[in-house]
């Protein structure tokens, strides 16, 4: 890639498909975004470097969102640690839109109250209009490209 010689570890943030996968180990040291076991093996399996990621968890059922189920993140976190090339080192969020950031502190504090279970250190929580309050229940990443860039310019 172009900026490859430089001295960057690269994060993909957004929702990766199987498919996807050759592409983004080509790109990305760390992917936050790992969703399900099905895509945590095809990732392993076509990695020839270690891989850190991080399984996405949908704390607040969104129908909308992608993620595990809270229910579900002991079990694949287990299984993910097993694979080759991979290194899990915590767990991620997206939050629902509220006007309040106080309306989504649970939904941080659940998944720090997971990640703590299973002796993750790192929490990828909060964006531009909360991470104030994903960072006081533990957040490590914060994912600010609105509060850094602006708004997205109208098309």
């Amino acid at each position: 890639p172009l900026l490859a010689d430089l001295d960057v570890t690269w994060h993909m943030v957004g929702h990766l498909q199987t498919n996807k996968v050759k592409k983004a180990l080509e790109l990305f040291q760390v992917v936050h975004s790992v969703d399900s076991l099905r895509l945590a093996q095809e990732l392993s399996r076509r990695a020839s470097r270690p891989l850190t990621v991080l399984l996405e968890v949908n704390v607040a059922g969104e129908a909308s969102k992608f993620g595990l189920s809270p229910e579900e993140v002991p079990s694949v976190a287990e299984a993910v640690a097993r694979l080759p090339h991979l290194e899990l080192v915590g767990l991620m969020t997206v939050a629902p839109l509220a006007r309040d950031p106080e309306e989504v502190r649970p939904v941080f504090r659940r998944l720090r109250e997971l990640a703590c279970a299973l002796g993750l250190p790192h929490l990828s929580m909060g964006m531009s209009d909360d991470f104030e309050v994903a960072i006081e229940e533990g957040a490590t990443m914060v994912r600010l490209g609105r509060a850094i860039f602006g708004p997205r310019p109208q098309a």
